[in-house]
């Protein structure tokens, strides 16, 4: 009997295998900064070649600190002011806060001998200019510009000061201070937005006049002349305490200049911060929240020269000014459970940078450990 033959076997169309992926946001994150990260492994690995040089290592870790200090810090001085003026040339704004600048820390160098901290790095356990560096210390202001990038508003005093002082009293009187700053910021926004909110509301009404914009200009200017009385001592904590026309002149131009990259990337990341809390857009609410910050610097400015954390002083003041508009509206408990989550989210932010800060203090620091283990252990 003949074999039937078989006929072509039905082959069904191939279809393209569908591979699924799933990604973590640590994934996500890593892609979306791929750029930024290759920038900060490079940073570390030059710190690590660079720090046993004093003369290389001072001027790369001014770098560092003065770029990361200045965007860390955007948020508390020009964050309210890029916000509101939206509509103005950046160029503008930065020749603006550079020549106030240039004209601050010119002032210091001639008035104080050569020194552009207007004496902050004059307190004990920090007035002695750094004449050999460890590894962490160089390492600091690129941590600093990695937590900024992902928008944790960290102190840069304690960042960057904790890392060089030789006490830890030095630290005591700087976290007295700051915590001080942060609870009479708070209490002040609580009770001027508690009882002038609707006072408030009523300026803020319709399009701004233009008496508002003046205002803010020079009080924002005000604000920024008061902060780098405070803060400069951050970035100049890597050099010597007094400067020559050559060093004072280098270290003028990257502030500078660094000014006006800030401006022009709209301050950045960290720059989110100011945007998510109510109506900073608004120049007329700008203005009344750059003035109660300066004139609260201003008295702490006063009182001593202990550096303090003006970051813990800005989330202050944001964190009562949040709650007392809250409050004062008698918005829903969901308004205000929202409002008090944003409030621990900054605390917790600032919290994370002490502790990162004092972990390297305690890292860098023989004597700081001796006095840690003889306060446990004698």
């Amino acid at each position: 009997m003949a074999k039937k033959k078989k006929g072509p076997k039905q082959v069904l169309p191939a279809q393209p295998h569908k591979f699924t992926k799933r990604f973590s946001l640590l994934d996500v994150v890593v892609q979306k900064e791929k750029k930024f990260l290759y920038f900060i492994a490079f940073s570390l690995i030059a710190a690590g070649a660079l720090y046993p040089y004093p003369s290389i290592a001072m001027w790369v870790g001014f770098a560092f600190a003065g770029y990361s200090a200045i965007a860390n810090d955007s948020i508390q001085t020009i964050g309210t002011f890029i916000g509101s003026n939206e509509d103005k040339k950046w160029y503008w704004q930065w020749l603006f806060m550079g020549l106030i600048f240039v004209a601050t820390v010119t002032y210091s160098w001639v008035v104080f001998n050569g020194d552009v901290s207007y004496q902050r790095l004059a307190t004990p356990g920090l007035e002695k200019a750094p004449t050999n560096f460890v590894y962490l210390q160089l390492a600091a202001p690129i941590i600093l510009l990695l937590l900024t990038r992902f928008r944790i508003p960290v102190s840069t005093t304690f960042m960057l000061l904790s890392v060089f002082t030789a006490t830890s009293g030095t630290i005591l009187s700087m976290l007295n201070k700051s915590i001080a700053g942060y609870i009479v910021a708070f209490l002040s926004a609580l009770i001027i937005y508690l009882t002038l909110t609707k006072v408030i509301k009523r300026f803020i009404k319709g399009e701004a006049h233009t008496f508002w914009v003046w205002a803010q200009w020079i009080i924002s200017g005000f604000l920024w002349y008061i902060w780098l009385a405070q803060d400069l001592a951050n970035i100049a904590v890597y050099l010597p305490r007094q400067l020559n026309v050559y060093e004072f002149l280098a270290f003028t131009l990257f502030i500078f200049l660094g000014l006006g990259f800030l401006f022009f990337m709209k301050g950045d990341k960290i720059q989110n911060i100011i945007n998510e809390k109510s109506e900073v857009r608004d120049v007329r609410s700008a203005t009344i929240i750059d003035l109660v910050y300066a004139l609260i610097l201003y008295v702490f400015k006063e009182v001593n020269n202990v550096p303090m954390s003006t970051t813990w002083v800005f989330i202050g003041l944001l964190a009562g000014r949040e709650l007392g508009m809250r409050l004062r509206a008698q918005d829903s408990s969901v308004k205000i459970a929202k409002t008090l989550n944003l409030i621990g989210k900054d605390i917790l932010s600032v919290t994370i940078g002490l502790i990162i800060s004092m972990i390297l203090a305690i890292s860098i620091n023989p004597a700081i450990q001796e006095e840690i283990y003889n306060f446990f252990f004698n």
